[in-house]
């Protein structure tokens, strides 16, 4: 018998990164650089009305969506619109992260 949880999973209900840029949407600084940026893992709830394909395609639309979802501090798409494209990367690196079934990662794979 295993200590392991049946449903456990090498991936981590929660992710984070620092904004590289402010987020100012219309000149008004909403976020400063440096600030952390909680990823929560989507359930099915949060994915709904999306396509899987496109959120694995970093489709910027379907991004959005996501951001107010599952982020915290919760990012609206006025903040989502005003962000840099190299923290929305970052962003949609951490949602690929979870969406990625484990046998398409790397043998050895381990989330930061």
């Amino acid at each position: 018998m295993s200590d392991t949880p049946p449903h456990a999973d090498a991936t981590p209900l929660f992710r984070s990164f620092d904004l590289d840029f402010d987020i100012a949407p219309g000149g008004t600084l909403a976020f400063p650089k440096g600030t952390r940026v909680t990823v929560r893992k989507p359930g099915a709830g949060e994915l709904r009305g999306l396509s899987l394909t496109a959120l694995l395609q970093l489709d910027y639309a379907s991004l959005e969506t996501l951001a107010p979802r599952i982020t915290t501090p919760t990012l609206t798409k006025h903040h989502v619109m005003a962000m840099d494209p190299a923290d929305m990367m970052q962003f949609g690196s951490e949602v690929m992260d979870f969406l990625l079934p484990s046998a398409a990662k790397p043998e050895g794979y381990q989330p930061a």
